[in-house]
């Protein structure tokens, strides 16, 4: 397969489910396609809590089917990349046909996802700020034996940083708006699933056990 240079169509986040349906981590559409063709996977369309399966084949003839109007899913609710054929859109779920087991690595610890977690709102003033505009702050200060933990670190403006400097919360009589927590799955997954076009996600999320990291 052939595919012209539709980067943005090709960058499109694909969720992977493994053989038991439960999310194991997510894909761009390049590495979808690539398990598609080796049928090393199948593609699941969600459509108003229903399930249909599709091999590359099928997703093929469906995208073109829906891509010249004539019948199936709603054009305008996928990417879409062509190819020497045809126009196929990108799934946004795919099930791996061999594969059971669950990733057990934790969401890591990285100052991306604790923007994320805290929604890039500063955790003392309640505002929001672009990223540039955010540091990260050890609610225990490290001049006070605090550690970069999960529960110690939060998303904190250049201003409250400088006004809390090296002292607690308390001691620095500031409050914190969230009590700072591990996120039992990756916290930029959650902010896409607030997209319209991750809504199909959602439903297979759920469960607080899946620990669903960004490859």
């Amino acid at each position: 397969m052939q595919i012209d240079g539709q980067a943005t169509a090709l960058n499109s986040h694909v969720l992977v489910l493994n053989k038991l349906w439960m999310a194991i981590r997510v894909v761009d559409a390049r590495r979808a396609f690539t398990m598609l063709f080796k049928d090393l996977a199948e593609v699941i369309r969600v459509d108003d809590g229903s399930y249909t399966a599709y091999d590359f084949e099928n997703w093929a003839d469906a995208s073109d089917a829906a891509h010249r109007d004539y019948a199936g899913f709603a054009a305008n609710e996928y990417e879409w990349v062509r190819t020497v054929r045809m126009q196929i859109a990108v799934p946004k779920v795919i099930r791996l046909l061999g594969y059971e087991k669950l990733p057990r690595q934790g969401v890591k610890l990285n100052r991306r996802n604790i923007f994320a977690r805290d929604r890039n709102r500063c955790q003392y003033c309640g505002k929001h700020f672009n990223t540039s505009e955010l540091s990260l702050d050890h609610v225990l200060p490290r001049s006070q034996n605090g550690q970069s933990t999960w529960t110690n670190l939060v998303c904190c403006c250049v201003r409250c940083n400088a006004r809390k400097g090296g002292r607690t919360p308390l001691q620095a009589h500031m409050k914190l708006i969230t009590t700072p927590r591990q996120p039992r799955r990756n916290p930029v997954l959650g902010l896409r699933l607030g997209a319209d076009k991750y809504a199909s996600w959602k439903q297979f999320l759920d469960q607080a056990y899946w620990s669903v990291e960004l490859k």
